[in-house]
């Protein structure tokens, strides 16, 4: 069976990019955003997914501005809730698997350890709830899945909090950030080339992702090792404080300008208020990932030396556990 997979979000998404670099290494794959297809509107989902006929569909695309969604609820829960439980349903009518991205938010982070795929959910905040009533009606609908959760997702393009790090210590001397949030960063390339990795794992040219059935499920691809936004701030800076190894992303990120920063000010999230509360501890456990899959992110320091280079995908592969 030749592999068909439908990527959305592919165009913008942090995620979604690269996964457009390393998708067609298993199959044809074809690309659909938001200029092709409105995710808001089922039939036009209903109607994509009868035409193309994928084996395989990978959705990218997500509501993810945390804040905002307060707000603009019925927005994030169409992109967040309702279209993956379309895309699930159609999924399961034409045969087709189904890989789908959530997030550390569905918890509230009152927990100490590292959260596992059996811990209770109990987002405290809009953006986690639209998350989680999107992978639960996944598997309220028998398609074979994955539901991949992933943490603090940065790259060196689009919206993060590495980009506006960067753009704030061209602007001030001092800047103050949060130190009681603790999860695990991880590079966009990263969770990619993970997903990559367990597709081929999965599919087999003869029986397709027969093995999902088995398999399939919630699975957690995060960063090994965790940090605080504040560790993480000063971690960023230091990796740039000389950037002539550095691309024309650093460029774009500071528009040119030098890095004026000179201290980072630790403070709590109570001094720092913003429209959604934060899980303060929401540290993922990758253990069901490795067990099944053999499948390990490196630690979080390593993915941002390795990210603010834009190591290519040929110098990542030796670092994943066998």
């Amino acid at each position: 069976m030749k592999l068909k997979i439908l990527l959305t979000g592919g165009k913008y998404g942090q995620i979604g990019q690269e996964l457009w670099n390393y998708l067609p290494s298993l199959g044809e794959t074809i690309r659909i955003d938001r200029d092709e297809l409105d995710l808001t509107d089922p039939d036009a989902i209903r109607q994509t997914l009868r035409e193309l006929q994928p084996n395989l569909i990978v959705n990218a695309a997500a509501y993810t501005a945390v804040d905002q969604t307060e707000t603009d609820y019925p927005a994030a829960q169409a992109l967040n809730a309702d279209a993956p439980a379309v895309m699930a349903e159609e999924a399961r009518r034409i045969g087709a698997a189904l890989v789908h991205y959530s997030t550390d938010y569905v918890f509230d982070g009152t927990k100490r350890t590292p959260y596992e795929e059996a811990d209770e959910p109990n987002p405290i905040n809009a953006y986690g709830k639209t998350k989680l009533a999107g992978d639960r009606a996944i598997q309220s609908m028998g398609v074979p899945h994955l539901i991949l959760r992933t943490s603090w997702v940065y790259a060196t393009s689009g919206r993060n909090f590495l980009l506006t790090i960067l753009r704030l210590a061209t602007q001030r001397e001092e800047l103050r950030v949060v130190n009681d949030q603790i999860g695990a960063p991880t590079w966009s390339r990263m969770v990619a080339l993970g997903t990559t990795q367990i597709l081929a794992k999965t599919y087999s040219p003869e029986t397709g992702f027969s093995r999902l059935r088995e398999l399939g499920g919630v699975y957690h691809l995060t960063a090994a090792g965790q940090t605080s936004w504040y560790d993480f701030a000063r971690a960023i800076l230091e990796e740039c404080s000389d950037s002539s190894h550095l691309g024309p992303w650093f460029t774009e990120a500071t528009g040119g300008k030098p890095l004026a920063v000179q201290r980072v000010i630790p403070v709590s999230s109570s001094e720092f208020p913003t429209p959604a509360r934060r899980p303060p501890y929401s540290v993922l456990s990758n253990a069901k990932l490795l067990q099944a899959f053999g499948i390990q992110l490196p630690h979080w320091r390593s993915q941002l030396h390795l990210a603010l280079r834009e190591t290519k995908v040929g110098d990542l592969t030796g670092l994943f556990s066998a």
